[in-house]
């Protein structure tokens, strides 16, 4: 490894059946050689106590020294007041927002999600939205979503994992904004396939441990064992998302 290893997702906070804290985190960072997590809230956070998960990433990652970088979450049922919590969040620190179409209760064609994500283009934002679940939370509709969007970059959590990892690829050719998770995914099986597709290709995917749904040593460690050379592995690991952060700041 040459550059940074990045893990875009982790959870932290009460769960709803797994609880993660930031001290907990750091430490498991440290031992396994990850530089730095973006870190989301978790799941009643993201679906109605927005501001309370806010203030917990964002204090995590102002308490961090630069290792911890706050996802923000606001639901788009709350309309203006949801964009009120997001400009709250960035100033408090957050770089991301994410989505979860089936926690948050909506269709991600629906268009009520339309006026976060403009607030995230505004913001150079990139936005990660958990797959994986139907109907509501599937790999296409969120390529049109990207389609529609394209001054945003979106991060396809889980990769529709696990019944619907057939959809990435054609999700991932039909959006070039639109890049994998590679939780949960076997390197030589679905990321393999999707590293060999000419059209998508190791640039594409975006290393994330989804903790603590997962154990961080696997996720990292599968990354770690898969043959490739060193500026491909070191896209997949840390330059992708690096790059995603900066490119609208």
């Amino acid at each position: 490894m040459t550059g940074p290893v990045v893990d875009a997702h982790v959870r932290v906070g009460p769960g709803r059946e797994v609880e993660l804290d930031p001290a907990t985190l750091l430490s498991t960072m440290d031992y396994l050689g990850i530089d730095k997590a973006l870190v989301c809230p978790g799941e009643r956070h993201i679906a109605v106590y927005n501001a309370e998960g806010n203030e917990l990433t964002t204090t995590a990652a102002a308490a961090s020294g630069g290792r911890l970088l706050a996802y923000a979450v606001a639901n788009p049922w709350r309309g203006a007041a949801a964009l009120t919590e997001l400009a709250r969040a960035r100033e408090a620190g957050a770089v991301a927002l994410a989505l979860d179409p089936v926690l948050q209760g909506f269709d991600l064609l629906d268009g009520l999600a339309d006026p976060l994500l403009a607030f995230a283009a505004t913001s150079g934002w990139p936005v990660y939205v958990r797959t994986g679940t139907p109907p509501s939370a599937l790999p296409l509709p969120l390529a049109s979503l990207a389609r529609r969007h394209p001054a945003v970059d979106f991060v396809m959590g889980r990769s529709g994992a696990t019944d619907f990892w057939i959809d990435a690829a054609p999700a991932l050719r039909y959006a070039p904004n639109l890049y994998a998770d590679t939780s949960y995914a076997p390197w030589d099986t679905v990321l393999g396939g999707l590293a060999a597709d000419p059209d998508i290709g190791t640039a594409r995917l975006v290393f994330c441990t989804d903790s603590p749904y997962t154990v961080p040593a696997a996720e990292l460690g599968k990354l770690r064992e898969w043959p490739l050379e060193a500026p491909a592995r070191d896209a997949v690991l840390g330059a992708t998302v690096c790059a995603l952060l900066r490119r609208r700041h």
